[in-house]
């Protein structure tokens, strides 16, 4: 008699739970995704998305799609604060490709949940609920029960992809102690028709200086601009991605940098801020039949990009493992292993990132060029982001 296949929960409709669901489906697996959200669309923010994360999206058969919305930046480049000295970091575009088999994309995050949701829904018109926000769970001999406000669901096993927050996570270890890093972040995005020529670029910038550091990246095809700026300050301890700012408190913690920033930030739509907290990583992210997934188990500071890579590569490993092992436990525990120690090593170089990009000696040219010269030559660049890019989680061993 023919069985059914094992019914995957996953809560949490964000980067990781909709790759998880897509891998998954495409294995046979039955997937649902309860998301509390009314509705798959995240306040507009950009990411990076290297050729580690690229690989898994292509072999899902969403790579193209996901291209048609982004952008494929030539490369990298460190800034100096003040006088705007510049010295690459890296290549990217073609070199991407020819260097690691895949391009390095630019994206915007509504984009991305767009073409994830899409392909989810092919396979499965309604996997994904809407308005379900998850409250807890409770585990049973024959799987899990997720129970949410207004009801519940049974399935073979449990995902806890609901982020920073989440409930998962809290139900199998209790509350974290997140600490604040005395950071805080702005982040909006830019049309770029806003910006002068010079400054439309199709590269990634990093402007680094002492107490402070900016990023930004063109997103669409070269229509906006993703912006993100870093600053020391221990007077904003809130960790939300929602809350707006103004214009004039962003152009005062940026006081004195190079005019091309002010400009930026004067042409930045909604200004949001947020504190950056950091949280270690779990040494355990599975009991029994239930594990996590992304920001639930490792999140990150921003300063590697490699955030929703990270959950990108967890959502397809877990598919690998359950499809390979003899039972849900088995699977998840297999699943942890094959991600425990390179998740812990990303959000530990992403910490120690924050040093190089805030760095004393970073206040004058000459120090600046001398620690760039130090911290960025390429045989340090290749340390920090080789072991990144070089990753392959359609083979690597589970």
């Amino acid at each position: 008699m023919k069985t059914s296949p094992p019914r995957i929960l996953i809560a949490g409709g964000g980067i990781g739970g909709l790759t998880a669901a897509l891998a998954l489906l495409k294995r046979g697996f039955d997937v649902d995704v309860y998301e509390q959200a009314s509705e798959l669309k995240e306040v507009g923010a950009g990411l990076q998305l290297s050729a580690n994360g690229n690989r898994v999206l292509y072999e899902l058969g969403i790579g193209e799609a996901l291209k048609l919305l982004s952008c494929e930046a030539a490369g990298k480049e460190i800034r100096l604060w003040n006088t705007g000295d510049t010295w690459k970091l890296f290549d990217l575009g073609a070199e991407s490709v020819k260097r690691y088999g895949y391009p390095y994309f630019t994206v915007y995050r509504p984009d991305l949940l767009a073409v994830l949701a899409a392909a989810v829904r092919t396979l499965k018109e309604d996997a994904i609920h809407l308005n379900a926000r998850c409250t807890g769970f409770e585990p049973d001999a024959n799987g899990v029960t997720l129970h949410m406000d207004g009801g519940m669901v049974h399935g073979d096993a449990l995902i806890g992809a609901d982020g920073v927050h989440s409930k998962i996570r809290q139900g199998l270890f209790g509350a974290d102690q997140p600490q604040f890093t005395g950071l805080m972040a702005w982040r909006g995005v830019i049309p770029i028709k806003k910006l002068p020529e010079r400054m439309r670029r199709l590269v990634g910038t990093n402007w680094v200086g002492p107490g402070a550091h900016i990023v930004h990246y063109p997103l669409r095809g070269g229509h906006l601009m993703n912006f993100v700026g870093v600053k020391e300050r221990s007077d904003w301890t809130v960790e939300s991605w929602s809350v707006r700012g103004t214009i004039e408190e962003c152009l005062a913690d940026f006081s004195g940098w190079h005019d091309d920033i002010a400009l930026m930030i004067k042409a930045i739509e909604i200004p949001y801020k947020w504190a950056l907290m950091h949280r270690a990583p779990l040494d355990r992210w599975s009991v029994g039949r239930v594990s996590l997934l992304g920001d639930a188990c490792h999140s990150t500071l921003p300063f590697l990009a490699q955030g929703a890579v990270m959950a990108i590569e967890d959502g397809f490993i877990l598919a690998r493992a359950l499809e390979a092992a003899a039972d849900v436990p088995e699977a998840l525990t297999r699943y942890e292993n094959a991600r425990r120690d390179r998740t812990r090593r990303m959000v530990e170089g992403a910490a120690a990132n924050t040093k190089r990009f805030h760095n004393p000696e970073l206040a004058s040219v000459e120090g600046a060029r001398a620690y760039v010269d130090r911290e960025w030559n390429e045989a340090r660049v290749k340390e920090r982001y080789e072991w990144l890019f070089t990753y392959d989680a359609t083979s690597v061993a589970i």
